[in-house]
């Protein structure tokens, strides 16, 4: 996979956007939901069964998954000439593991096993199917 289709969480745009909050200890920063804040996230708790997947999609903005229990795969495509193909090796998150996900970026996800995941997405949560 390319440099310039990764993102980490140096350059996820998740992690912008935090404020300080009055009588909270010091060093402690927060990013609030969207729509509520329009410099916000969206957070999802979300639950996949064994063997379920999802189909060639993008996000339009930036996105974190936190894999809670399970394992899951995600394979980023590139356009060709044929349609999707392929870009590298499946990436495998298990327990404990975080992924990033650039806006726009072509990607399917396949649930190896019964996964429950927090989902934060850039701002305005985007499903686009390819």
């Amino acid at each position: 996979m390319g440099t310039e289709h990764q993102a980490t969480s140096a350059t996820s745009k998740v992690w912008d956007n935090h404020i300080s909050v009055p009588d909270t200890p010091d060093g402690f920063t927060v990013r609030t939901t969207w729509p509520t804040n329009p410099d916000g996230c969206e957070v999802m708790l979300e639950r996949w069964q064994a063997g379920s997947a999802e189909p060639p999609h993008s996000h339009p903005g930036d996105d974190m998954t936190v894999v809670v229990e399970g394992r899951m795969a995600i394979q980023f495509f590139i356009r060709g000439e044929n349609g999707l193909q392929p870009d590298g090796e499946a990436v495998i998150l298990s327990r404990g593991d975080t992924g990033y996900i650039k806006a726009g970026r072509i990607h399917d996800a396949k649930y190896l096993e019964d996964c429950k995941l927090v989902y934060v997405h850039d701002k305005a949560f985007g499903f686009t199917a390819e």
